[in-house]
């Protein structure tokens, strides 16, 4: 079974049936993370090949996007911490290893999957709001962005990291 995507592998244990997508999406972006992150240098992770963004800052936009959806999603509007967080991705940090942001991801997402565990499905569509704008959309609306805007990252960071094996 571990050699299937997480998709495949069947339900994610306590997340509504609706909202078992955005589980798996973000399940694979943490495998996928930690299948080609785990084992690079210091400098890897800041290295931009061919003007790529480097792959600390895919790490931390992934949580950080999953991050401020998902607080969205909770009705919040978002903390001075999380908008300093939001200033801070990309910014070369040679102290910052895969290992912290890795660690950061996971934190990430398990937060998220807790938060998921407890949506009701029947207020899916209930009106949210996004940004300080207060840009009108939907529970499953931030949920679902949350879940493909890292998918979306991840296949960024994969471009990244193979163009850095192949310099």
């Amino acid at each position: 079974m571990e050699n299937l995507e997480v998709w495949m592998r069947g339900p994610v244990s306590g997340i509504p049936d609706l909202l078992q997508p955005v589980a798996h999406a973000l399940l694979q972006v943490e495998e996928d993370a930690n299948k080609y992150v785990q084992n690079l240098a210091v400098e890897q992770l800041w290295e931009r090949p061919y003007g790529n963004a480097s792959i600390g800052f895919h790490l931390q936009h992934i949580s950080g996007v999953i991050d401020r959806m998902f607080t969205y999603a909770d009705g919040k509007s978002l903390s001075a911490q999380q908008f300093d967080d939001l200033d801070k991705e990309g910014r070369i940090d040679y102290n910052i290893n895969s290992s912290l942001l890795l660690e950061q991801l996971h934190v990430q997402i398990d937060r998220a999957l807790t938060q998921l565990a407890l949506i009701v499905p029947n207020t899916l569509t209930e009106t949210r709001f996004l940004g300080r704008k207060r840009i009108p959309t939907t529970l499953i609306g931030l949920l679902f962005h949350a879940a493909e805007h890292a998918q979306r990252h991840i296949g960024q960071l994969l471009v990244t990291v193979r163009c850095l094996n192949h310099k």
